[in-house]
């Protein structure tokens, strides 16, 4: 990392998040496993701009939805109950990363999940750290998402779907499955209007870091 190598608390390669003036708290190309592990548990993930070097956000303003506040709508509910439709847990990850980033985005210009965050994200879900959720009808694949474990708390990445709310279907069965094992919240990262849409709420980055470090110290196993 160019932009604060010194260890950070808890020996991390990264530097507090909290010290930072910005969103970017460092700058640097690798995507280790070891990397990527070091960078979630401290509230901190890459994210791909154009041809720079690779810059590492903790946003100042952070996405997260409180499962007590989101709302969808009656047509995706009734959806859920649809018996044709079959949710899994890590069973194509692969696939579903990729599909990610082969789903067209309205409110971005392209998808920065390239080769390298394909090939990164792989090898940190072999590693166990991250993880996928799919919808499956009739054998095929029609919707799923992605993101890491950090510590306790799932950190979403990207979602895609192949039919109307199947994305949201497996955001809804994500949040069932964290339900189940303690967990109150995930983290989305950024808003978008999607994510606005459906409850999601902006925190300063102490508030979540915080809310980070207390689910880590719950030592809840989400998966």
């Amino acid at each position: 990392m160019s932009k604060g190598e010194a260890p950070g608390r808890d020996q991390s390669r990264f530097p507090d998040p909290r010290s930072a003036r910005g969103d970017v708290v460092a700058v640097g190309d690798d995507l280790s496993v070891d990397t990527l592990r070091d960078a979630y548990r401290h509230g901190i993930f890459p994210w791909p701009h154009g041809n720079m070097p690779m810059p590492w956000f903790s946003p100042r303003r952070r996405t997260v939805i409180l499962f007590d506040e989101l709302h969808l709508g009656r047509t995706v509910r009734k959806t859920q109950k649809r018996s044709d439709v079959e949710f899994t847990i890590d069973r194509a990850f692969p696939r579903v990363i990729r599909a990610c980033a082969d789903m067209p985005r309205e409110d971005q210009g392209g998808t920065w999940i390239e080769e390298e965050i394909v090939d990164a994200y792989t090898k940190l879900h072999e590693a166990g750290d991250a993880h996928s959720i799919e919808v499956w009808r009739d054998g095929e694949l029609v919707g799923g998402l992605y993101g890491v474990d950090a510590g306790g708390v799932f950190t979403g990445e990207s979602m895609f779907r192949r039919e109307a709310d199947m994305s949201k279907l497996a955001l809804l069965f994500l949040i069932d499955h964290l339900r189940a094992r303690g967990a109150t919240w995930l983290d989305c990262q950024v808003m978008t209007p999607h994510m606005k849409a459906i409850g999601a709420r902006e925190i300063p980055r102490g508030k979540f870091l915080e809310m980070l470090e207390a689910a880590q110290e719950s030592s809840l196993r989400i998966f």
